[in-house]
């Protein structure tokens, strides 16, 4: 909660940050959960307002929320993906705190992206996607920790979730999402499995991706890894909406 969030959590920290890996899920639950409460909210003002209007307060709740601290991954790891000619100079790039402009174009797409899924789903009135989407990228992230090593050689803010990544973390984090798909009311088996299966293509691919390249993943790759999974998740949700039903 600490880690993603700016809600206040009381008690100590654990000795292995790595041990919450598993809970990620619970977390874009959460997340999920509150953004949708203040939706229903909205829903009882005199005023309707229009979709890209509520679109908009989505996609600023979660942002606030996470207080962009996976967008700021997103925007780093662009900077050093395309302004990075090797290992070394990626890292180094990912590293520095000034916003390039591959980081700048980063994230225009990304939050131009979520707000025209946001858009079509609360046009068409399916709030599932979006709540499901917090899910499904924080799920992907634990996947990314566990499959990849950790790529700087020297420690930094996503070293010991990483390094310290298990299995078991992995498998927790895939059964909570799970459970949480298949109970959650009218969500159809196969769009459930589809909405699984996906987020760990993405997670899988990037992860793989990142690992050829640079020798592994940072924290900047976990952040940029959500960002696309969740995007990934909310198209799903478009697609899935606009196609006939039988």
């Amino acid at each position: 909660m600490r880690t993603l969030t700016i809600l206040p959590v009381p008690g100590r920290d654990a000795d292995g940050p790595a041990s919450s890996l598993g809970w990620f899920p619970l977390v874009g639950l959460l997340l999920g959960g509150i953004v949708i409460l203040a939706l229903r909210a909205l829903g009882t003002l005199s005023v309707q307002l229009p979709p890209d209007m509520v679109a908009l307060f989505v996609l600023v709740a979660g942002t606030f929320l996470t207080r962009a601290f996976h967008l700021d991954g997103l925007a780093d790891w662009a900077d050093g993906w395309w302004g990075g000619y090797d290992r070394g100079r990626i890292l180094s790039i990912m590293k520095d705190s000034h916003i390039g402009t591959f980081g700048v174009i980063a994230l225009v797409l990304a939050l131009l992206g979520k707000w025209t899924c946001y858009a079509h789903l609360l046009s068409g009135g399916n709030y599932a996607w979006i709540p499901l989407s917090f899910v499904l990228s924080r799920m992907g992230m634990v996947d990314v920790a566990v499959a990849h090593p950790y790529a700087r050689a020297e420690s930094g803010t996503a070293a010991r979730f990483v390094q310290d990544a298990r299995p078991r973390h992995e498998w927790l984090a895939i059964s909570l999402t799970a459970a949480i798909l298949l109970l959650w009311p009218e969500l159809p088996l196969t769009h459930a499995a589809m909405g699984l299966l996906l987020a760990l293509l993405v997670a899988r691919l990037f992860g793989m991706r990142c690992h050829r390249r640079i020798g592994g993943v940072t924290g900047d790759i976990l952040g940029a890894g959500n960002e696309f999974i969740e995007l990934t998740a909310l198209t799903l949700g478009v697609l899935l909406q606009a196609a006939p039903t039988a």
